[in-house]
């Protein structure tokens, strides 16, 4: 199963302050706007994301129908699809996307620890 692109997606206080902070470690922003509360930062194949009063805690995201660098990729698996996988696999759904359809949805599961993990699909899979 490809979950796609990998991103660590952070709580922050004080989106400023933390993207100062992260670009001093060499990360440059990529996208989001600052004034929204989110901003989207890399720093070679590692992306991050700064999220104040979005999220609840720091959470583990993959965004299926994308390169780690961002491109849409030509084929991929719907997320209604990798949740119905998980599923039946027996991993319980925290926040389940819609079933039936195609395009943009997310859905949470957490690992046994309860870190909360994203599976956010922001692209229409093929077919």
């Amino acid at each position: 199963m490809e979950l796609g692109a990998f991103s660590v997606s952070l709580n922050v206080a004080d989106i400023a302050a933390s993207k100062d902070f992260y670009a001093k470690l060499g990360f440059e922003m990529i996208g989001g706007d600052p004034a929204e509360g989110w901003a989207i930062l890399r720093n070679g194949g590692c992306t991050i994301g700064l999220f104040k009063g979005m999220i609840d805690r720091t959470t583990l995201t993959f965004n299926p129908g994308w390169t780690q660098s961002g491109d849409t990729l030509e084929a991929f698996e719907d997320i209604r699809d990798i949740q119905a996988r998980l599923k039946a696999a027996g991993i319980a759904i925290t926040r389940e996307a819609e079933p039936g359809g195609r395009g943009p949805a997310s859905f949470m599961v957490s690992d046994p620890d309860g870190n909360p993990i994203l599976v956010d699909q922001h692209v229409d899979a093929p077919g």
